[in-house]
């Protein structure tokens, strides 16, 4: 983890002038750097754009350094390697934390991005007919988020009390509907052999789905909390300053109008969100 530069020594030049000795000191501060964690390459040029505002309003460089999975930033902002990293939603933060003696904390959100319904044969969730098949993601987080959009969609319903339902959970199925559970990433693919599929944003841009051909989206309510992407610091670090101007820097008018203009309805800016 890049701290800045770090003196020494100090070393005191002595002038007379008039029979007195005066040092001469630095002018300036050394110029700080933080790094920021993110997963693949998506939010780089985001992350270059708030780079520009640190600089100009803080003195401060933000650099960003790109991880394959979704393992390592964590663990690199808790050993201390790496400042911050910007890649989770609440939810996984959270159980991360119960595994790893809560060593990482949230110090500002990001965005959320909504799930969605997507169907090459129905253009309406009220067209699916008794014993359609939908596809949904196979890991617990993303199972139990399209669970609970399909309960939304009115197209189940769910026992109550249950955080992250499975496919156990379901109450009620009145169409019959028959559910596949697969590789998030292959959503998209199952979506040419089922009458619907729950998809990622992610992995629905990646296979150049349109987010608009949806035809049922995840409703941002107050039990959309633990989707909050967030902006995350060691435990023991979490109210630095410079971190705190990263985190300003990132919730401005600049980055909604970066978020709109790249991707739309995609990834919605939550730090001002009102949850009802």
């Amino acid at each position: 983890m890049h701290k800045g530069l770090k003196i020494g020594a100090i070393l005191a030049v002595s002038a007379f002038a008039a029979g007195t000795a005066a040092p001469i000191t630095a002018n300036a501060a050394a110029k700080k750097t933080v790094t920021v964690g993110i997963v693949g390459t998506s939010d780089k040029k985001l992350w270059d754009n708030i780079n520009k505002t640190t600089q100009k309003k803080y003195n401060l460089t933000v650099k960003t350094k790109v991880f394959t999975d979704y393992n390592q930033p964590n663990k690199a902002v808790a050993d201390g390697s790496l400042d911050l990293n910007a890649f989770q939603h609440t939810y996984f933060l959270e159980n991360w934390n119960k595994s790893n003696n809560n060593k990482v904390k949230a110090i500002g959100k990001t965005f959320i991005t909504p799930i969605r319904l997507y169907s090459e044969k129905h253009k309406d969730v009220k067209d699916f007919k008794k014993g359609d098949s939908i596809a949904v993601p196979n890991d617990s987080t993303n199972e139990g988020r399209a669970l609970t959009l399909l309960q939304s969609a009115g197209l189940i319903t769910l026992k109550k009390g249950v955080d992250l339902p499975t496919l156990k959970d379901i109450k009620s199925n009145k169409l019959n509907l028959k559910f596949k559970e697969v590789a998030a990433d292959q959503g998209p693919s199952a979506l040419k052999s089922m009458d619907g599929a729950v998809i990622n944003t992610n992995y629905a841009q990646e296979a150049k789905l349109k987010l608009s051909s949806a035809i049922y989206v995840e409703p941002i309510n107050k039990k959309s909390k633990q989707w909050i992407n967030v902006i995350v610091a060691r435990k023991s670090d979490a109210d630095k300053k410079a971190y705190k101007q990263v985190v300003k820097a990132y919730q401005s008018k600049q980055t909604k109008q970066y978020l709109k203009d790249t991707w739309g309805k995609a990834e919605i800016p939550a730090w001002d969100i009102k949850l009802k």
